[in-house]
């Protein structure tokens, strides 16, 4: 009996130790609170970084902080050996775009291209936004630091790139700061065409838009939770996939919800006292970010922030009325929350851009049978081990159930009736790492 109970325990430590990759424990402990806190008091040292403001000066307005982030950039780039393509990607957008839009301005953004080995035209994202504003969107000569909002993101996005680019990864990895957020989404929405006209795999876009304030205007103080926005389904969906839902499900199931599934797993998985919110909408309650860009272009992409936004702090006069201290200063920003959740982004960056292909055209069958059946196209590539087989009930937020398959494009779950749960196929590659979860796209029976 001994005997038999330390082969279990022996077996039980060896499927644990083969859930993890001690590589993923290395990145989270390689961000630095210290180096985001420099760079977030360099940032908001601009003064403003209105996306209209200056562009000249060198040590002020957008163009100049612009430069140094590409500078920085550049330097990480430089450490790696030239790991690192970087450039400029901008639109003019013309007067008149819209009401925030009060002159032509060129809208530019920074981009840093760390190339995979094995699909260098496969991409996953992460993104910060440059600018920043005050309480008149077009005021754009008063100081505006922008700490939180948005500071804080862009040097999380130069900080994944320093630790990331020590390693080397399948799939190629973006960090990219975007500007003219605040002026109406004018930086994605550039970044999104161009990558569109590229023909760029886009395997998803991590939007980090405010990482750094644990105090909201409720008077919660929380430094683990943090919110994961996304959509239910692409906008881009036809109307013949519209009404097949009413009968196959899927309402909850697009690729940006299986996007923010993944990143919830992951850091449960490696970050266990961190409490990442699912929140089932595009962005907070009639408000937009980043992320938006993408999705409009049929990407996915999801929204990283913090769990208590502070409204006294964001898109405020610097000032204080009545005893309370508006502006977003630097002195709000929390550099250990912000390096907690630039280490949630560096983990699943790293992970996507280890793992293989996700599996093409999922099939479902299993109608009025006690099994559920699936058929795939497999996944290209050398690095495949096999297919994992994920359910949930259909009111769970999360991928509750699993089951590993091998190497196989097809597969029948018995006992599983396909009326009482929800199905998708992750690929699993040799080195331990799965894709984002697919959601099936085709019936047959």
């Amino acid at each position: 009996m001994k005997i038999f109970l330390t082969a279990t325990l022996l077996l039980l430590s060896n499927l644990l130790l083969a859930q993890t990759d001690q590589k993923i424990y290395d990145i989270i402990h390689s961000i630095s609170a210290e180096r985001l806190e420099n760079d977030v008091k360099t940032l908001a040292g601009f003064g403003t970084r209105h996306t209209l403001s200056d562009t000249v000066s060198q040590t002020r307005g957008i163009g100049a902080a612009r430069r140094w982030i590409k500078s920085e950039f550049e330097n990480i780039s430089k450490d790696c050996k030239n790991c690192l393509e970087v450039f400029y990607q901008k639109d003019l957008v013309k007067k008149g775009a819209n009401q925030r839009i009060v002159k032509d301005v060129w809208v530019v953004n920074v981009v840093a291209i760390q190339r995979g080995t094995k699909y260098p035209n496969r991409f996953i994202i992460m993104s910060g936004d440059i600018d920043s504003r005050v309480t008149d969107p077009t005021d754009y000569t008063s100081d505006s630091p922008g700490a939180n909002d948005n500071a804080s993101g862009m040097a999380g996005t130069i900080e994944a790139a320093r630790v990331l680019s020590k390693y080397s990864f399948e799939s190629s990895i973006i960090y990219v700061g975007l500007s003219g957020e605040e002026q109406g989404l004018f930086g994605g929405q550039g970044l999104a065409k161009y990558a569109t006209d590229k023909g760029w795999e886009i395997m998803g876009v991590m939007n980090n838009d405010m990482i750094g304030n644990i105090k909201g205007v409720d008077g919660i103080i929380d430094n683990r939770t943090f919110r994961i926005f996304s959509e239910p389904v692409p906008p881009t969906e036809t109307e013949q996939q519209r009404r097949a839902r009413r009968f196959y499900g899927g309402e909850v199931d697009g690729i940006s919800r299986q996007l923010a599934r993944y990143i919830h797993k992951t850091v449960k998985t490696y970050m266990p006292e961190m409490n990442p919110k699912m929140i089932y909408r595009l962005d907070r309650f009639g408000r937009g970010g980043h992320h938006r860009p993408f999705n409009d272009e049929g990407f996915a992409g999801i929204r990283i922030m913090e769990a208590h936004e502070n409204y006294t702090q964001q898109h405020q006069d610097i000032r204080e009325e009545n005893g309370i201290k508006y502006g977003d200063v630097v002195e709000h920003v929390n550099f250990e929350y912000t390096a907690k959740l630039t280490a949630v982004n560096a983990i699943n960056l790293a992970s996507i851009a280890s793992a293989p292909p996700a599996p093409q055209e999922l099939e479902i069958g299993g109608i009025v049978e006690a099994a559920a059946k699936f058929k795939w196209k497999k996944a290209t590539g050398t690095n495949v081990k096999g297919y994992k087989i994920y359910w949930r009930d259909t009111t769970s937020p999360t991928w509750d159930h699993s089951r590993f398959v091998g190497d196989i494009d097809n597969f029948v779950l018995d006992g599983i009736v396909v009326d009482n749960f929800f199905f998708g196929i992750a690929t699993v590659g040799k080195n331990g790492f799965e894709s984002p979860v697919v959601f099936p796209s085709k019936i047959f029976r």
